[in-house]
Parts: C-alpha cells; structure tokens; sequence
C-alpha cells in the first residue's frame, strides 16, 4: 500500500473529510487529490506534520509494521530498541504544541 492510500483510509476511520485534512494540514486540496486520483505520495516534509494531525506514527503511516495495539496512539507498541520505543511512547502523550517543539529541537540538533 503506498503512503496516501494509507492516508484516505486513516482518514476514513478517523472520519475525516479530505477538506478537514487540508485546514488542519495546510496542505493544499488540489495537492491531496492528486495523492488520491494520480496516486502520488506527499513529499517526505509532509510526513511529520501528517502523522500529528491524523494522530499516528510514522511507523504506522508508512506501513513498515502493524504497530496499532488499539485505536489510542498512546498506546502504540513499536518492535525496536528501548530508548526509541520509549522517545515514540512518550512523544505520544505530548500536546500537539509540546510534540512541535520536541520536533524543532530535533530539527536543530540534527543540523549541528
């Protein structure tokens, strides 16, 4: 399954329309459509932003592993090693403006 049919179908169990999607996103609704009828993905910058909004992990967008356990993200169980499973378990309970600013200092850290 490429990466925005997984989109259209969490975005199904979610029950949210495409319109929602791109407001909270700010990804443009021609762009999303296209995902849709060309079958394209979203560019790789996309990705993050798309995973806190449809509240998944990027594990479960890209479809590397069935990581659900339940339908609640907080409970995600990832088969790797201790300290990543505990960095993504923890991200999970964050607010949506903590997980930005976790993301921004990994941003900054990885470009010392």
């Amino acid at each position: 399954m490429i990466i925005s049919e997984r989109i259209f179908e969490i975005l199904k169990e979610r029950g949210m329309t495409q319109r929602e999607f791109s407001i909270r996103t700010d990804i443009s609704q021609s762009a999303i459509s296209d995902w849709k009828r060309k079958k394209t993905n979203p560019s790789a910058e996309k990705i993050m932003l798309i995973c806190n909004v449809l509240e998944v992990s990027p594990y479960e967008l890209l479809g590397e592993a069935d990581t659900r356990t339940d339908k609640n993200p907080e409970h995600i169980m990832i088969d790797t090693d201790s300290d990543e499973n505990y960095l993504i378990e923890k991200f999970h309970t964050l607010s949506k403006a903590k997980r930005n600013r976790v993301l921004g200092y990994i941003d900054a850290l990885a470009e010392k």
